[in-house]
C-alpha cells in the first residue's frame, strides 16, 4: 500500500474548486446532486482509510483482542510510520464515529420534537403556528406521516399574498426533492473529513437555489420569489436544524436574490469539459475515482496481508 493508503484523506481537496464554481455556473439541481455524490464518496473513502490504518495501530496495543498475527512486521510494514500514524488513527476514527452519531441523533431528535409540536394540529400540508417569532421551514415526513410546511402567523403577516405563494412553493420544493437528505449527507461527510466542509456549505446554498428556481417556475414570477426571500431574511430566523431547509436559511441571501433577478439558469446534465467549471468537475471526479481506487486497493491488500499473517 505504501503512502497511497493516505491519499483518501487529502483527495477531498480536489473538490474545493468545483464547490465554488458549481454554485455560480451549474443549475442548482445539478450542482446539489454532483456535490453531494462527491462528498459522500470521498467521506466513505477517507473513513475506510482511517479504519485500515487503525487496524495496524490497534494491533500494537498491549492486551488488544486482535489475533497476534495482525501485529506481524509484514502487516506493520504495509503502513508507513505505522507506530505514529496507526495509533493516531484510533482517536481520529473514534472522533468521526462520535461526531456522525451525534449529528444523526440530533437530526432525529429535532425532527421528532417538530412532529410532536404539530400533533394537535389538523393533518394538512401546511401547518400554521400561532407564534410571535417569524419563521418557516420544510418538515420532512416520518414513516406514515407526510411532510409538511411549517410557518408561523408572524411571518405570514409580514408577507404579501403573492409572497406567501412563493413561500409555500419554495417549501414544497424542498419536500418534493427531499433536500433534507442531501443536507444530512453532506453534514455527515463534513464530520467524517473536515476537508469536505466547503462542499457542505455549497450544497446548503445550491439546495436553497434549487427550491428558489422551482418556486419561481411554479408561481411564474422570479421577482416575487426574490422579494419574498429578502423579506423573510430580514424578519425571520432560520430553521431549528441545518438539515431542515427553509426560505430564510442562513447564507448568501443577496446572491440568491441577485440570481433570481437574472435569467433562469440552463439545465445541463454535465458542464462542458473546456470550461472552468467543467475542468473543476472533471478534476473532482478524477480525485474521487482515485480515492475510491486507493481505498479499494488498500482494503484488498490489507485483507490479504492479514489473512496470510493470521494462523489458521
Amino acid at each position: 500500500m505504501g503512502v497511497f493508503v493516505f491519499l483518501p484523506l487529502v483527495l477531498p481537496l480536489t473538490a474545493w474548486p468545483v464547490a465554488r464554481l458549481a454554485e455560480q455556473h451549474l443549475h442548482p439541481r445539478t450542482a446539489t446532486r454532483l456535490l453531494t455524490v462527491l462528498a459522500v464518496v470521498l467521506a466513505l473513502c477517507s473513513t475506510v482509510c482511517l479504519a485500515l490504518v487503525m487496524v495496524v495501530g490497534t494491533a500494537q496495543l498491549p492486551g488488544n483482542p486482535l489475533p497476534d498475527g495482525w501485529s506481524d512486521p509484514e502487516v506493520r510494514a504495509a503502513v508507513p510510520y505505522d507506530e505514529v500514524v496507526g495509533k493516531a488513527a484510533i482517536p481520529a476514527l473514534c472522533a468521526v464515529v462520535v461526531a456522525c452519531a451525534r449529528t444523526v441523533r440530533r437530526h432525529a431528535r429535532v425532527r421528532r420534537r417538530a412532529h410532536q409540536a404539530l400533533a394537535g394540529l389538523r393533518a394538512t400540508e401546511v401547518a400554521v403556528l400561532p407564534d410571535t417569532e417569524p419563521y418557516a421551514y420544510a418538515l420532512p415526513g416520518r414513516g406514515a406521516v407526510r411532510g409538511r410546511v411549517v410557518v408561523t402567523t408572524a411571518l405570514l403577516d409580514r408577507l404579501r399574498p403573492a409572497e406567501r405563494r412563493a413561500l409555500f412553493a419554495h417549501e414544497r420544493a424542498h419536500l418534493a426533492a427531499r433536500h433534507d437528505r442531501y443536507l444530512l449527507a453532506v453534514q455527515l461527510a463534513a464530520r467524517a473529513n473536515p476537508f469536505l466542509r466547503p462542499l457542505r456549505t455549497a450544497v446548503a446554498y445550491t439546495a436553497e437555489r434549487w427550491a428558489d428556481e422551482e418556486a419561481a417556475r411554479t408561481i411564474g414570477s422570479r421577482r416575487t420569489v426574490a422579494r419574498a426571500i429578502g423579506t423573510a431574511a430580514l424578519v425571520s430566523r432560520s430553521a431549528p436544524l441545518p438539515t431542515l431547509a427553509g426560505l430564510a436559511a442562513p447564507g448568501p441571501v443577496p446572491r440568491r436574490v441577485a440570481a433570481l433577478l437574472g435569467p433562469a439558469p440552463a439545465v445541463p446534465d454535465w458542464p462542458p469539459a473546456f470550461t472552468a467549471v467543467g475542468l473543476a468537475a472533471w478534476g473532482a471526479a478524477a480525485g474521487t475515482a482515485i480515492s475510491a481506487m486507493s481505498s479499494a486497493n488498500a482494503a484488498v491488500t490489507m485483507f490479504l496481508i492479514l489473512h496470510a499473517a493470521t494462523p489458521l
